[in-house]
């Protein structure tokens, strides 16, 4: 217990008068063992709060060269240190005044920080999944003699180690890039695979008089499966279709717009410019009967260029460009100087934050001026070509 002389002497030390003081009080002291390195503080809020109170777990992901983010079983949030003036006291058994008795045991401090992690939540990064799945992308069952590739091949528990994204978020972009478990492992289809799958039941389509609207799965599999293996045909059609029942029988409505676009990215992959012109006849002619092709199809996965003559058009994905804003925008103006609005919206949507449109996020990265009575925007820097 401290002496009234020393309560006193410390008042005066720290400008405080003694009126200022609570009735009653209670004395810190530090343990034997206290250390800064001890503990971590991390600010939740209400939200995160009651995920932990409920039971569920936060995890923090990474590899060794990338920053830390934390994960929710749906969320991911950047972990930022944040430093506070005011020097934070862990005391294990502290009670407020309201709280104290007139006889109190002095708690002891049993660690302190001057700062704490601030969560703040983002994109997850997930860029990095279809790169380690690239590395043994599913070609079809071996053929007779031939061994599969078995390196390189990734279990979910692998993918949840290795990026930084919460398990749902990491499903969804599973589902999005069309991969599939095969053995235990999540693989991609390699594309020229996928295409194959996708025109085997195209030309089924067309060959039988089938509405797109109306693919009968068992039929679907006795026709196909000498060709490809049965979970493979079935795979293809929950990426381009939609499964329902009907009297008791499973058919898939074709996604028109998903069979188009993969139709135009098999077209314009092997191709650096394609005349527009010429390109959209030879993809209607591509497409299932009954299907209607549309540029509005192709918005983030392919440019046109209108000021060329003829008009040209090109494969750009957004999968592709870099995941980082600024790197993006770079990337951006480095493939074209002036970019409209319209066509620049669908490489930079996925990068807004919550309550963010592509508006912001082009007033903060690119400059906008008049062209031929069009707005247009620019790089707000030079950039070395």
């Amino acid at each position: 217990m401290r002496s009234l002389e020393e309560v006193q002497a410390t008042l005066e030390i720290a400008k405080l008068k003694e009126e200022d003081l609570n009735e009653t009080i209670q004395c810190l002291s530090f343990g034997d063992t206290v250390s800064s390195a001890d503990y971590c503080l991390m600010e939740l809020d209400d939200t995160l709060c009651k995920h932990i109170e409920a039971g569920h777990s936060l995890v923090i992901r990474g590899d060794k060269d990338e920053r830390a983010v934390l994960c929710t079983e749906d969320k991911t949030y950047d972990l930022k240190i944040a430093d506070t003036s005011n020097l934070l006291l862990f005391v294990p058994g502290c009670k407020t005044s309201d709280q104290l008795t007139d006889v109190q045991e002095s708690p002891q401090i049993w660690g302190f920080c001057s700062n704490y992690w601030e969560l703040r939540k983002q994109r997850p990064r997930l860029k990095k999944l279809k790169k380690l799945l690239m590395e043994n992308p599913y070609e079809g069952p071996a053929l007779a003699g031939q061994e599969e590739n078995t390196e390189n091949r990734y279990t979910m528990h692998d993918l949840l180690e290795r990026i930084q994204a919460s398990e749902e978020e990491i499903q969804e972009q599973l589902d999005s890039i069309h991969a599939c478990q095969i053995d235990g492992y999540w693989r991609v289809l390699d594309f020229d695979y996928e295409m194959k799958l996708l025109g085997h039941v195209t030309q089924l389509l067309d060959s039988e008089s089938w509405s797109f609207h109306k693919v009968p799965l068992q039929t679907t599999l006795e026709e196909l499966g000498p060709l490809e293996p049965r979970e493979m045909i079935e795979h293809c059609l929950s990426c381009y279709g939609k499964r329902y029942t009907e009297k008791d029988e499973v058919f898939y409505a074709l996604h028109e717009d998903r069979v188009c676009r993969g139709t135009a990215l098999m077209l314009l992959q092997n191709a650096v410019k394609f005349n527009l012109s010429e390109f959209q006849q030879v993809w209607q002619q591509s497409v299932p009967d009954g299907m209607s092709t549309s540029l509005e199809q192709l918005k983030s996965v392919a440019l046109l260029d209108r000021a060329s003559r003829p008009e040209t058009i090109s494969l750009l994905r957004v999968e592709d460009l870099p995941e980082d804003t600024l790197e993006r925008f770079n990337h951006l103006f480095t493939l074209r100087e002036k970019w409209t609005e319209d066509d620049i919206t669908p490489y930079i949507q996925d990068l807004c934050g919550e309550k963010q449109t592509s508006g912001a996020l082009l007033t903060k990265y690119a400059r906008s001026s008049m062209q031929s009575g069009i707005k247009v925007f620019n790089s707000r820097r030079p950039l070395a070509r």
